[in-house]
């Protein structure tokens, strides 16, 4: 968050721009009135300056020894030590987290959308073998409010020290009349290195191979739209309603609000550890949309249900909007957050390492003959 600004088109330049004096009523007939100011149109260049002071400390927890200069700068740098490499790759990726914001601003928590928000852009990094470096974020917001900006960005800072990656700068913009005061939107964008020869993928996968899934967190940052439509609409609930199934008088807010887990460490480590061909980072699609990404035209993945039991959050869902079972796994995760495709050989090897850094992990199924597709088989663990 390097400067908060409004983006607007009719900004003036060049000869326009030298004349700095205030358009009043009556031009040259020295009349005097109250000229207008940025911060009767709703911008206030002070709440912005406010919001990146409170920020500060937070993003210099998140630096890396490449990172260069200081917060408030034009551009971010970061110098890329290319002795590490013999051919490095830059990957980059943007997202944001759809329509869970429109939750955390109900419930005006602000603290955890920003890990949500680093979860989404690291783990499509890493799904190639990169190393996240570093990121980037936008805030555009109806009105800045320093503490709830500074609460954003908090966030996004805890997700870049949780995956590793310096918080390199970013924008907060002031939209009024465009975004209610209370509404905001952020997005990201990332940017990691990888070994040319070491990038994964569909080309390294084999028949033969073990599928290995990483339990989610919950809901992470996908199918909100639904979830929305199914339980706040149609379902009637309340974000302040303790559901008995989600255990420890937890509401159905805070479980709608668990932060997106983050794997860029875990899945980083498992390539030093094990021999892994390919990741998928389950998102919009589900499991069979996200999956066959990484599959090579000849083979499939057998992916056994009955080998874990989905969140309660997904029965409620399902129950309370009477979704059919191949729509719920074309929104959803379904309680897999990442899948490792590697060698079968080393399949032990990796859920045990996974297992050792609090990664709940299983084999799901394996590669087999195919035509690229993900075959879903038995069901679900329920009760």
């Amino acid at each position: 968050m390097t400067h908060v600004s409004e983006r607007n088109s009719a900004g003036s330049n060049g000869a326009e721009g030298a004349d700095r004096r205030p358009w009043t009523a009556g031009g040259g007939r020295g009349v005097r009135k109250r000229t207008a100011t940025y911060a009767d149109a709703g911008v206030s260049i002070e709440a912005g300056d406010r919001a990146v002071e409170l920020l500060k400390s937070k993003v210099k927890k998140t630096t890396r020894p490449e990172v260069m200069g200081d917060l408030g700068g034009f551009s971010g740098l970061f110098k890329l030590n290319t002795a590490k490499y013999k051919s490095p790759i830059l990957a980059s990726s943007t997202d944001g987290v759809g329509t869970k914001l429109v939750i955390a601003q109900q419930l005006d928590i602000h603290d955890t959308i920003g890990i949500d928000l680093v979860a989404m852009v690291v783990d499509d990094l890493v799904a190639c073998g990169a190393e996240p470096l570093f990121l980037l974020d936008y805030i555009a917001c109806g009105e800045v409010v320093p503490d709830k900006v500074a609460e954003i960005g908090a966030g996004i800072a805890d997700g870049c020290r949780y995956a590793g990656c310096a918080l390199l700068g970013g924008e907060t913009a002031e939209h009024p009349g465009v975004l209610r005061p209370d509404e905001y939107d952020v997005s990201a964008t990332g940017v990691g290195v990888v070994e040319e020869s070491e990038i994964l993928g569909r080309e390294r996968v084999e028949v033969g191979d073990a599928v290995i899934a990483m339990r989610s967190s919950g809901l992470h940052s996908n199918g909100y739209s639904l979830v929305r439509h199914v339980l706040l609409g149609a379902g009637r609930m309340r974000l302040d309603s303790v559901v008995d199934d989600f255990g420890s008088q937890r509401t159905l807010g805070e479980e709608l609000l668990t932060p997106t887990k983050i794997y860029a460490k875990d899945c980083l480590g498992l390539i030093e550890e094990t021999d892994v061909r390919a990741f998928s980072h389950v998102t919009g699609g589900g499991i069979p949309g996200n999956l066959n990404r990484v599959l090579p035209g000849n083979a499939d993945a057998v992916v056994d249900r009955s080998t874990w039991r989905p969140q309660p959050i997904f029965d409620l869902i399902q129950a309370k909007g009477r979704i059919e079972d191949n729509e719920m796994e074309a929104t959803f995760n379904m309680g897999v957050g990442m899948f490792a495709i590697v060698s079968s050989d080393d399949a032990d090897r990796a859920m045990a390492y996974l297992t050792g850094r609090g990664v709940e992990a299983w084999q799901v199924g394996e590669v087999i003959e195919g035509t690229g597709e993900v075959q879903m088989m038995g069901q679900y663990t329920r009760g």
